[in-house]
């Protein structure tokens, strides 16, 4: 939580001293990138909301607990950063045939701030990121954040030594289509956890036919697999056995669970 925090206080920082500059020097490309940096400050709240309501413990209400509260912060974090990367594709096309003046070594020195303060909280969150597809959806618009402004940095550079004022547009578009390209993945699965779908590592008839080569099992029908959250699956099936003993019951059901 503390490394949330701290993103969310370096990244409006940085909004700020983007937005000025960009407005100073008229350069789309760093307006869009204190955009993108000004909607993280709004992913890591989210992210930190979410992570709060995961932890409550299970009650009358939610009997699987606040888990999925994480997934619905992923899913608002990444159907905002794909609305975002989609509106900028709009607005650099708009500006290739409208080109305004941009003032190279402003951007350069903005975006040369925006580079760190991004890559610092990119390695914060980095670790977080592997096991939490929350955590993962701010680290993607961060990361998104630091490919972006090394992209305005050389549109800075094109743009002061060639005076080609389109590369701000280009390097938009170029950076907008990484973004997208990268928060789709998880968008689908944060969209397949929340639709209880079956985990992607598993082959629901090959559980099937595992269950069905349990000694005592007759059939296996009615069954359901899906996922609570990233790493917690559940099964539910209807189980046929071959024998009224109720202690053979109860060994049947353990091998079940063990498999």
């Amino acid at each position: 939580d503390r490394r949330l925090v701290f993103s969310l206080l370096l990244n409006l920082l940085l909004s700020v001293v983007e937005i000025v500059a960009g407005f100073l020097a008229g350069s789309l490309a760093l307006m869009a990138d204190a955009v993108h940096n000004l909607s993280d400050c709004g992913t890591f709240v989210i992210a930190l909301v979410a992570r709060r309501i995961g932890r409550r413990p299970s009650d009358e209400r939610r009997s699987f607990g606040y888990g999925r509260a994480e997934i619905i912060g992923a899913l608002i974090n990444l159907t905002m950063l794909i609305i975002m990367g989609l509106y900028l594709i709009y607005e650099a096309i708009a500006r290739l045939f409208t080109q305004q003046p941009v003032d190279g070594l402003i951007v350069i020195v903005a975006a040369g701030v925006a580079v760190a303060v991004n890559v610092s909280t990119a390695v914060l969150l980095h670790a977080m990121s592997r096991s939490n597809i929350n955590i993962r959806a701010a680290y993607l618009h961060n990361l998104g954040d630091s490919l972006s402004s090394l992209g305005v940095i050389v549109a800075g550079v094109v743009i002061l030594w060639f005076g080609a004022v389109w590369f701000d547009s280009v390097i938009t578009l170029v950076v907008s289509a990484y973004i997208l390209w990268q928060s789709f993945p998880d968008l689908k699965r944060a969209i397949h956890i929340l639709m209880e779908g079956t985990p992607t590592a598993v082959d629901s008839r090959q559980v099937v036919q595992g269950l069905e080569a349990i000694d005592g099992v007759a059939d296996i029908h009615h069954l359901h697999l899906w996922e609570l959250g990233e790493d917690d699956w559940a099964l539910e099936a209807h189980v046929v056995v071959e024998t009224l003993d109720l202690h053979r019951w109860a060994t049947i059901k353990e091998t079940i669970k063990q498999q």
